[in-house]
């Protein structure tokens, strides 16, 4: 079997708190009319997603001829050959990731058998989620209680609120320092989400990385006994050293990894010493085969895998692959709640998610594919379907 041809797309449509409702998506097409769809992260609406897209397309050349089963030598060689232009960074590393995805959907499709088989099998049949709630526009500890119940009512075991944007005490757009007022605002934000459903659920509270050390270290020690899932991403990811004192600081579970790619930097990381939980985005850190072996790096350290998702429910089911293959996984984060497309975008066994998991497909491939009709209606910024 040999590639004869790369096409790649946009696909999304803002929607409120919907932050990752633009995906580029990849075909990689075979001379047997076998084709493999991955999807990987646009960069979100800001970026348009035609940058991955244009990325995708320069790697044409270097996987014309190529047998798609070599998914390995593929990977190194289009890593290796743009190292010095960046190829494990945004948006050549995006790229990438649906590109591997692809070649993973063709070799399940090519043998009869799911992706997670070709990973060594699955410990578990259902990946079990985590809702990213939004409050709206009410910045008060009632507000976040009652979507957080009414979340669980549909029978999510665990959610995550953001607590880092609300207004309330900034002391401007730009300093990271959080006031009194504002500190303990968020404080009580969290406390009243807590109480509201008690310790039978899981609470993660994200702070997107925008408070600086002090901060984030009070924040950390002040909700110790509040038991969270973890506090993510307390201060801006780039800096692991800083992470790494909010960590020690406190017992309170810290997470990141979102904007961390391959495992290389995954290894950074550990050796800082800066984390308890890690988050890597499968849509983006590398592909299929570069999460399970972020995964198994983690699985070393004894520390679990909680994958950030905004992905369709094709990249979400890629996710899955990987996440059931693997001993340490913890939970998956499911980000289009605000999305009333998202089951329609895509064709597989449905519902895509039901009392807060994500069966695993059993179909050959990743299991999932692209509704043509209604990804088509929402191509993103005018651009072109595949051919």
């Amino acid at each position: 079997m040999k590639i004869t041809d790369i096409q790649a797309c946009v696909i999304g449509k803002q929607e409120p708190h919907s932050g990752g409702s633009v995906w580029t998506f990849v075909r990689v097409y075979t001379d047997e009319g076998i084709v493999g769809t991955g999807e990987c992260n646009s960069g979100g609406p800001g970026y348009s997603g035609f940058a991955t897209k244009s990325a995708i397309l320069a790697m044409k050349p270097w996987l014309i001829g190529e047998d798609p089963f070599n998914v390995n030598l593929i990977y190194e060689k289009l890593r290796r050959v743009g190292r010095y232009g960046g190829s494990t960074n945004a948006p050549l590393i995006f790229a990438l990731t649906g590109i591997d995805n692809a070649l993973y959907d063709i070799m399940g499709k090519a043998l009869g058998v799911p992706v997670y088989k070709l990973l060594g099998g699955k410990f578990r049949d259902t990946i079990r989620l985590y809702a990213d709630c939004h409050a709206g526009e009410a910045e008060e500890p009632q507000a976040y209680a009652d979507k957080a119940l009414e979340v669980v009512a549909q029978g999510f075991g665990a959610v995550k609120f953001d607590v880092d944007n609300t207004g309330v005490g900034k002391l401007d757009p730009y300093n990271w320092t959080a006031s009194a007022k504002e500190m303990t605002h968020v404080i009580a934000l969290i406390e009243g989400i807590r109480g509201a459903l008690g310790y039978e659920i899981d609470l993660a509270i994200d702070c997107h990385g925008q408070f600086d050390l002090p901060s984030a270290i009070t924040l950390a020690k002040a909700v110790e006994p509040l038991r969270l899932l973890w506090l993510e991403e307390p201060v801006p990811a780039e800096n692991l050293n800083a992470l790494a004192q909010v960590r020690r600081s406190s017992s309170t579970v810290i997470c990141t990894g979102e904007n961390q790619y391959t495992r290389f930097e995954f290894l950074e990381m550990f050796a800082a010493k800066a984390v308890d939980v890690i988050m890597p985005d499968l849509a983006k850190a590398g592909g299929i085969a570069e999460g399970k072996r972020i995964a198994d790096i983690a699985d070393a350290h004894y520390i679990p895998i909680a994958p950030h998702n905004v992905s369709s429910p094709l990249g979400m089911m890629a996710a899955c692959h990987v996440m059931a293959s693997v001993p340490n996984f913890l939970l998956l984060e499911f980000h289009a709640m605000n999305i009333p497309w998202w089951n329609d975008l895509c064709e597989g066994d449905r519902p895509f998610v039901a009392n807060g998991a994500m069966a695993l497909s059993e179909r050959p491939g990743i299991g999932v594919e692209l509704n043509d009709s209604v990804a088509k209606s929402l191509l993103w910024g005018g651009d072109t379907y595949f051919d």
